[in-house]
């Protein structure tokens, strides 16, 4: 098939690239022209394991070309996927103005026979507007359908190549043919693919992410709960975990969530339920409980060194709101460095691949460390705060001699109290008695 995907971001770029990897032709669009020259040029804009090594495949092989021409892309297309930025509102929803001067500017080239789809998570009701205004623009009715995305950021091209599950909202059972059709190749290991209305599809984007991230809020709620109880959050979570009706996902307890997707698709689905008379009890407090976790370490610091922080120096591993990743929207890392700086202290830093975007935007106010050991030459603690696996083992006995206080704030479990206790260390951790 020939396939247009409107936006360059993470959903489209790694979309784009997975379909023209089972053998499509597929045009990337975007209005950035640096980005789009950066993308001919072979570089890639988001840190995404195996990413990089499959859009130069697929260039190659030329079933993969980036423009900047929307109509040139639209023209051919026998789908027209939208994966345009959907960015929060002032009020939490979302907006979906770029949307919408996307879905104007490609109807006077859309093939009558051709299916737009959105691939950005839209509030429900959006596949029926952009009908709307395609039938207002054209002059006859299009096929317009949902097919939410459920990719975890440094899984992506697994999540996409080997789904849980397809869904699409359609209107005709035509149009879930042949999306049937493109995700064949993908569905090879009998997982389902799912095909209900457009509202339905839109609304099982954001229940889903609600439903992740309530986990996630509940754990570490729970967490603060065995601090202050004497329990070990780890001893729970394994008490709970084996029952089968609860599961292990997502019950990692630690500083909170953050990236593109949680955060926003919780909120804007707490506006949706505001807007048709709903009180979103459990979506306010699961936001509320996230904001308030991006601070916890902040608070163990503060009671550890007594308020007083001026002239210390505090260690960063970890900048990234989670691991195999370089996105840092929302991360709770940010969130304990902008305290660490008002309080007046010096923080050193290191990740592995978030370093670029966190210097965009801190510019000199930090030190960047390129090698994880550097960031703890004369720190008075250390701060974990993202998982990646370049932290789990370390050479403890190093760290001893290089940090200056042998002091650890650890906000994804990453060791055991009881050995680092042995080894000499003052370790806090989330949900687990101090040592």
């Amino acid at each position: 098939m020939k396939i247009a995907v409107v936006g360059t971001g993470y959903v489209g770029l790694v979309t784009g690239t997975c379909f023209a990897d089972s053998g499509n032709e597929v045009t990337c669009v975007d209005i950035n022209k640096a980005k789009v020259d950066a993308l001919n040029r072979g570089e890639i804009p988001i840190y995404e394991p195996g990413l990089a090594e499959l859009v130069e495949h697929n260039v190659q092989a030329k079933r993969l070309t980036f423009t900047t021409d929307l109509a040139a892309a639209v023209k051919p297309a026998d789908i027209v996927y939208l994966a345009v930025g959907t960015p929060q509102g002032s009020d939490g929803a979302a907006n979906l103005s770029a949307l919408w001067s996307v879905v104007e500017s490609l109807a006077p080239h859309l093939r009558t026979d051709a299916v737009v789809v959105t691939k950005s998570t839209v509030p429900v009701g959006t596949c029926a507007r952009i009908t709307s205004m395609l039938r207002e623009f054209t002059g006859r009715d299009c096929d317009v359908a949902s097919n939410p995305e459920f990719l975890k950021e440094g899984a992506a091209i697994e999540d996409f190549m080997k789904p849980d599950r397809v869904v699409v909202g359609v209107r005709r059972q035509e149009v879930a043919d042949i999306l049937h059709q493109l995700y064949e190749p993908f569905l090879r290991t009998e997982k389902p693919f799912l095909s209900m209305s457009p509202e339905s599809a839109e609304m099982t984007k954001y229940v889903a992410n609600a439903l992740l991230s309530t986990k996630i809020s509940f754990i570490n709620e729970m967490a603060n709960l065995c601090e202050r109880m004497g329990g070990d959050i780890n001893d729970v979570r394994r008490g709970i975990g084996h029952d089968s009706r609860i599961g292990f996902a997502f019950l990692f307890p630690g500083v909170g969530y953050g990236g593109s997707c949680f955060p926003k698709d919780v909120r804007a689905l707490e506006a949706m339920a505001v807007q048709h008379g709903l009180e979103p009890t459990i979506l306010r407090a699961v936001d509320a409980v996230n904001e308030r976790q991006k601070s916890v370490l902040a608070q163990k610091i503060e009671q550890h060194f007594h308020g007083d922080l001026g002239g210390k120096t505090i260690a960063v591993w970890g900048l990234a709101f989670k691991p195999r990743t370089d996105d840092i929207r929302e991360a709770p890392a940010l969130v304990l460095i902008d305290w660490l700086l008002e309080k007046g202290a010096k923080v050193k830093v290191h990740d592995p691949e978030a370093m670029k975007n966190v210097r965009a935007d801190y510019g000199d106010k930090l030190e960047y460390c390129d090698m994880r050991m550097d960031a703890l030459e004369g720190a008075d603690a250390l701060c974990i705060m993202t998982e990646w696996k370049d932290y789990h083992s370390p050479d403890f006995a190093e760290m001893y001699q290089l940090l200056k206080s042998p002091v650890i704030f650890d906000g994804r479990n990453l060791y055991e109290p009881d050995r680092m206790k042995r080894r000499g260390y003052k370790y806090f951790s989330i949900g687990r008695p101090a040592v």
